[in-house]
């Protein structure tokens, strides 16, 4: 058997100004921009990389899915971008703006730092150590 997550489903206010977010600011490419209807698109982003698990930006629709934008989770990280430089990007979405909200930390399974996407959804950037996490092959 060989499955794998494909997508991810990230709510978001606005279309435009969440690709210009995730392709501007994180580096991330746009995979797809294909409009399904007047109000709705299918938009796909992901991190350079072989093997990485696309995000789907979709539109709030409605009163319950806008209460959810920004804080899907909770509070907790929502979302882990695992990297071959931590401090190239770090240092990289600094310089565009984007906000740590925990600074980098040396962990026992790697360098981790929490950021807010432009909604506030807290993500780890995170340079795996060892043998800790399972990473992608």
């Amino acid at each position: 058997m060989n499955q794998r997550i494909a997508h991810l489903t990230l709510v978001v206010r606005n279309y435009d100004e969440a690709i210009d977010f995730y392709t501007t600011k994180l580096g991330f490419t746009l995979v797809e921009d294909t409009k399904l209807s007047e109000t709705k698109r299918w938009v796909l982003v992901a991190p350079k990389g072989e093997g990485s698990c696309a995000v789907l930006l979709a539109k709030a629709d409605g009163e319950p899915q806008e209460s959810r934008i920004g804080n899907q989770t909770g509070g907790r990280v929502f979302l882990f971008l695992y990297t071959d430089d931590f401090e190239r990007d770090y240092l990289a979405y600094q310089r565009a703006g984007v906000r740590f909200v925990r600074p980098p930390k040396e962990e026992a399974y790697g360098t981790v730092a929490v950021f807010e996407d432009l909604y506030g959804n807290h993500w780890d950037l995170l340079e795996p150590r060892g043998n800790y996490l399972h990473k992608n092959k």
